[in-house]
């Protein structure tokens, strides 16, 4: 139990996104040097919307594209990134019927 205590980084914060945001940052201010280490992702519908992550002020891109009955299940996906900002906060946006639980590091 203490080796597995050993991996984990006591400086991770999590933000969870509901559903139908729109660039929402994450971590009280959000800044170039974020970390954003894992989005998991959680469907509430086997046609949940799309996940997008945005760098600042930069241009959003899809982690999850989701649509009509494109899960045969409600399973969480986790999505490794491991990315550090270059532009400001990071940024999630959910469609419907999915929410996204973003790890990391956010200031």
């Amino acid at each position: 139990m203490a080796a597995f205590l050993d991996m984990i980084d006591a400086r991770t914060d999590y933000e969870l996104v509901i559903a139908s945001q729109t660039t929402q940052a994450l971590g009280p201010v959000g800044r170039k040097g974020d970390v954003l280490q894992r989005v998991i992702i959680i469907p509430t519908s086997t046609s949940p919307g799309a996940v997008a992550i945005k760098d600042g002020a930069g241009t959003a891109f899809n982690i999850f594209d989701g649509g009509a009955t494109s899960l045969s299940n409600l399973a969480p996906i986790t999505v490794e990134l491991g990315v550090r900002s270059s532009d400001g906060a990071w940024q999630i946006t959910t469609g419907t019927n999915v929410r996204a639980l973003a790890v990391g590091r956010f200031s």
